[in-house]
């Protein structure tokens, strides 16, 4: 059984691109949101990348469904690294995002960081578009924004953010 998330689903039905990080960390856990961390760089990535408009703050996370945007975890249990998350913490992962597809119909899932992907169904990915879908949803892999990420560097972080707003932007069209 899955214990719920101390990180609320962001979610909307045809959402362009869902973004699924690994697991909430304490930092998410305390405020209630989404990459809360003030040294993740998600926040800042998507906006630089224009899926927003503005950089948001990980408290303005439920408007993220009226830009096209959701936000989800591939595992639920809070812990302070992704390091400390084990396989059975990704039980159901697969089939809950196979769901997420094929109810909610986004065109992208977007995994914040290989570890993410490869936590729901089990197989290492390079970064960008992959060849699996769940679905029509595509997904593709990000580098991650968290601080423990320190070796890919801020620029090489946005030009993955880019690249998914483009391939998003073309498939709306």
């Amino acid at each position: 059984m899955t214990t719920p998330s101390a990180v609320p689903d962001v979610l909307a039905p045809r959402l362009d691109v869902v973004f699924c990080g690994i697991n909430p960390g304490r930092v998410s856990a305390a405020a209630n949101a989404h990459f809360a961390n003030p040294r993740n760089d998600f926040w800042r990535l998507l906006h630089a990348a224009g899926f927003t408009p503005r950089q948001l703050e990980p408290d303005e996370q439920f408007g993220l469904p009226g830009f096209g945007i959701g936000v989800t975890n591939a595992a639920y249990r809070t812990t302070p690294g992704s390091g400390d998350l084990r396989r059975a913490d990704f039980a159901g992962s697969a089939e809950r995002l196979e769901r997420l597809a094929d109810e909610l119909h986004p065109r992208f899932i977007g995994f914040v960081g290989k570890e993410a992907y490869r936590g729901a169904f089990g197989e290492r990915p390079d970064l960008g578009l992959q060849e699996r879908r769940l679905g029509r949803t595509q997904l593709f892999v990000l580098p991650s924004t968290s601080p423990a990420n320190a070796a890919v560097p801020y620029d090489e972080r946005l030009r993955w953010f880019r690249e998914l707003a483009a391939l998003s932007r073309a498939s709306g069209s």
